[in-house]
This record gives C-alpha cells, structure tokens and sequence, in this order.
C-alpha cells in the first residue's frame, strides 16, 4: 500500500523506512556528491572559458555545451533542497546566469508549481505542459497546428523548444514591469546584474558573446529537450504521469538522473545521485506504478519521433462532457 509523507509518495511503508536509512548515511547528510558536481561544473564552466584558445573553439564549444547543460540540472537538484536544508543557499549556488536566459527564481516557481501532481500535464495549471485546452487549440489556425505538430518531434522540440523558452522568459519580464511588481523585478534585476558580470568575463577571456548565446546557450537548452521530450503523459491516474527512462550513463550524468522521473516526481527531495539505486531496487513495483510508462533509453524517442509527432496535442480532459473538435486525433 502506498503512503505519502512530506511531500514523498512511498511504494510502501518498507519503502519509506528503506529511505529513511539512507538518509541517516554520511554520504546522504553530507551531500558530499552535490558538492563535488557544484565544484566541477562551476570550475569546468570557467576553465573552459578561460582556456578556450588553448582547446580550440571547436572543443571548448562541445564542453561548454556540456558545462551549460549541467549547470541547468543543477538548478533543478537546488531548487528540490540540496546540498543544505536552507534555501537561501541553495539559490546563492545557482543564482549565475550560465545558461542566459532564466533567472533562477522564475525557473524555481514555475518548477514547483509543476509538482503539482494532481494538475500534472493539465493546461493552465502545470506551467511545464506541452498539452492545449480544446478551446485554445480551437483558435489555432490550420498552419499553426501544423508548426505544433512539427515541435512535437524530436529534432522540433530541440530547435524549437529553446526560441519558445526564452520568448516565455521576456514574456515574464514584461509582465512584471508592465505590473510593477516589486519582486519579479527584483529578481530580474539581479539576474541582469550577474548577466553583466557573466559577459564581461566572456569579453575578457575574448569569447565571442553573440557566438555563445548561438552556439553554446541556445544548444544547451535544446539538450534539455531532450530530456523533458516525453517526460509525462495525460492519464487519469496521476502515478501513471511521468515517464522512466532507462538511458545509457552519459546522459543519466548529464541529466542527474531525472530520466526516472517517475521516481523523481514520487519522491522530490530523493538527492540525484540516489534515484538511480532505489529505482533498480523497486524497478518492478514503479514500473506497475507508472502503468508501464517505461523507455528504454533516448534513442528509443528519437527512432520513434524523428519525423513523427508524439501525440500531446488537446488534452483529453478537455474532452470531459464536450465533442472532439476538427483535427484533435
């Protein structure tokens, strides 16, 4: 029987008892790991920088790339409660604008209201659903569905995606000048202050800053895509929501493991670097929790989407009660 408690949905009561003797462990209370990914990506970020010439551009961009999308996976493991109990700190960790575009607070409450696992994948309620209502696909012109449909393949996700990221972004910006609102525009002022610092290491170490934001910001945020391409699905039971993703261990590491999402989202304060552990070890009870929801590693989305259009057009919600409109199949 399953039981929930501070936010963690256990499989069963010997779960949640399993877990809490691995949060006993020094490995777990010193967060040692999270330490040691803080130290080698902020190093490697600026190493890379800094010694650009002597790598070559070609290299040092692969690895920045690299650097970059770390750094977001990063934010998300600070935005869930690690490495300290305290979240002024954790935002300090995660607050340099390595990526650009997001400041860390926007990212952080637009995350956590899609935990959420009651509204999970609905339609003005989870901010990180690629699903429509019926009545807002209902005003999309024919070419319009025609480019969402595109966006919802792969290599459409991965162009596409960032350009819709960043125009989400300045949409909030705007918002919170046109509302005045204090905070948000504290926020973004302090993001642009530290994105004044991040360029103008970027001029001293004589990196090109608009070949940056084209060549390393924009592909790293496609990198994200791809993780979060299929990472959840409309189904009417909630644990049957978010995916498992059994990838290969480059993109388990880039990534922190949140390809076992379906763990991730039953258990968000579960550090990175033991989802992987407890998932083997109860691998046949999530899979019968998440109703099957299982793929087998990365590639098996890009053979399968490549061309094709994963379907997350109308969410089936919207069908409650109503008749299908023209061109939802």
């Amino acid at each position: 029987m399953a039981t929930v408690k501070n936010g963690a949905s256990y499989l069963h009561g010997q779960q949640r008892e399993y877990i809490h003797g691995l949060s006993q462990s020094w490995l777990w209370r010193s967060e040692l790991p999270t330490w040691i990914l803080i130290l080698t990506i902020y190093s490697g970020w600026f190493a890379a920088m800094a010694y650009w010439r002597t790598l070559g551009l070609v290299p040092a961009t692969l690895i920045l790339i690299w650097f970059t999308t770390w750094y977001m996976s990063l934010q998300h493991e600070l935005i869930h409660g690690h490495p300290t109990r305290y979240p002024r700190v954790n935002q300090l960790l995660g607050l340099l604008p390595l990526a650009i575009w997001y400041p860390f607070g926007l990212y952080r409450d637009l995350h956590l209201r899609h935990h959420r696992e009651e509204q999970l994948t609905l339609p003005g309620e989870d901010p990180e659903t690629y699903y429509f209502s019926a009545e807002r696909w209902g005003r999309f012109t024919r070419r319009q569905r025609g480019l969402i449909r595109l966006y919802n393949t792969l290599p459409g996700r991965v162009i596409m995606g960032p350009a819709l990221d960043i125009a989400q972004a300045v949409h909030c910006l705007i918002g919170a000048l046109r509302s005045h609102d204090k905070p948000a525009m504290g926020m973004w002022l302090v993001h642009g202050v530290l994105l004044a610092l991040i360029v103008a290491w970027m001029r001293y170490c004589g990196f090109p800053v608009l070949y940056f934001l084209l060549a390393v910001s924009y592909p790293a945020l496609g990198m994200t895509k791809i993780r979060s391409f299929m990472e959840h699905r409309a189904a009417d039971d909630p644990q049957a929501r978010s995916v498992i993703n059994e990838a290969a261990l480059p993109w388990r590491l880039l990534f922190l493991n949140l390809n076992y999402h379906s763990v991730h989202h039953n258990l968000p304060g579960v550090p990175w670097y033991a989802l992987r552990s407890i998932y083997l070890t109860y691998r046949h009870s999530y899979q019968l929790r998440n109703r099957g929801f299982v793929v087998r590693g990365y590639f098996e989305w890009l053979s399968r989407f490549l061309f094709r259009p994963v379907e997350v057009n109308i969410h089936p919600a919207s069908f409650i009660g109503e008749k299908k409109p023209d061109g939802a199949d």
